[in-house]
């Protein structure tokens, strides 16, 4: 019986060197069916494996988030940080695929702990940052500022900085920062439109072109960079190439009422009236035609589908076009409310509708919103 003994050992070993092999060939394969795309394939062989190593997990957990299977995801990253809480990348993703969901709460939690373990990562303050911004909470840009104290090139946290000074009309430390990170990554589009819309706004406009000639020059073809760049041309009184990038503009999306003014004023100032009355008459005209309803429908069709973030991008739009839309703003409130985890974020919306609405607005919506405020504010207080 002795004698039976290795080699029934050897017989495991290789039915279990056979197994290794099998899965590695199911893994090689899903691999080869996400790159091209087909994820729910892959996903049906991974699933088929047993028992399920934290490689499978995660080849599991990033086709899944592929495919918009966020819970799912969510689920085969918690399993594997379930049994190794150290795998720091594992976290990371897990983090980021939960500020993706709008799972804010877990989201900080995680991050905050990171942050501790890790204070001199710039990438976690950023992170952090950026579910702050969600949240609506003010220590975003301190969060913002941190990483670029602890990583000057930073170029996301300079971005996002870069923006709000934008914002606040700071256009000097708006174009400083901005050059700040170019120095490190000089094709930084982003920034490159940040800044050139600072030297815009602050008039600096020899400055600005040669900004937006770089951002076309690295394929950023848009009418927003044609309209900024014909519009610094026109300030420099170079009409010939104004009326040029005003015109490519055109091109891209011929329904810009503010483009079809402003090459209407050049053609004007050429001494081409016929033009010069065409251009300016399309503005009037394209002024007169407001698109909120149709961003209101389209958010609405979402909202039917229970796709929450397409709806609230569509009512955002609408409020955009028209922010005196009174029923897209409560509608974003409410597509809020089903999309968000945090409750906290979810309250600025309905805030948001009744600041502007309370003494003026639908009696029925204005009902609706000061419910759900109310329930809002009762299920945070049970859950602390």
């Amino acid at each position: 019986m002795s004698n039976l003994k290795p080699g029934i050992l050897i017989i495991v070993l290789l039915f279990q060197t056979c197994l290794t092999l099998a899965q590695e060939e199911t893994i090689n394969l899903a691999d080869s069916l996400s790159a091209v795309g087909k994820q729910k394939e892959a996903i049906r062989l991974l699933e088929d494996i047993h028992p399920k190593t934290d490689k499978v997990y995660l080849k599991l957990a990033k086709n899944q988030r592929a495919e918009g299977l966020t819970d799912e995801a969510l689920e085969s990253y918690t399993k594997v940080l379930a049994k190794n809480p150290h795998r720091i990348l594992t976290a990371i993703d897990y983090g980021e695929l939960l500020i993706e969901a709008g799972r804010l709460n877990k989201a900080d939690s995680l991050f905050n702990d990171l942050i501790v373990k890790y204070p001199d990562n710039a990438n976690f303050r950023y992170r952090m940052g950026l579910i702050k911004e969600k949240q609506h909470d003010k220590m975003a840009e301190y969060f913002y500022y941190r990483a670029i104290a602890l990583d000057s090139t930073h170029q996301a946290a300079i971005y996002k900085i870069v923006k709000t000074q934008l914002k606040r009309k700071q256009f000097s430390n708006a174009i400083e920062l901005s050059n700040l990170g170019l120095e490190t990554k000089p094709n930084n589009v982003s920034l490159l439109s940040v800044l050139g819309q600072a030297y815009s706004a602050s008039s600096q406009y020899k400055k600005a072109i040669p900004v937006y000639e770089k951002l076309l020059g690295l394929g950023q073809e848009s009418a927003f960079i044609y309209d900024k760049l014909g519009f610094a041309y026109y300030r420099m009184d170079d009409l010939a190439k104004a009326a040029e990038n005003f015109k490519k503009s055109l091109e891209i999306e011929d329904r810009n009422s503010a483009t079809h003014y402003n090459l209407g004023k050049i053609y004007n100032q050429t001494g081409d009236l016929e033009k010069a009355e065409q251009h300016l008459l399309m503005s009037i005209l394209i002024k007169k035609q407001p698109v909120d309803a149709e961003f209101l429908s389209l958010g609405l069709t979402y909202k039917d589908q229970k796709d929450y973030k397409k709806a609230m991008e569509y009512f955002e739009k609408a409020l955009e076009e028209n922010p005196e839309n009174e029923r897209a703003l409560l509608e974003r409130a409410i597509a809020a409310d089903a999309y968000f985890e945090d409750k906290r974020s979810v309250l600025s919306y309905y805030h948001s509708y009744l600041d502007k609405y309370e003494t003026i607005g639908n009696a029925q919506m204005i009902a609706m919103a000061e419910y759900r405020i109310s329930e809002l504010k009762k299920e945070i207080h049970l859950s602390e």
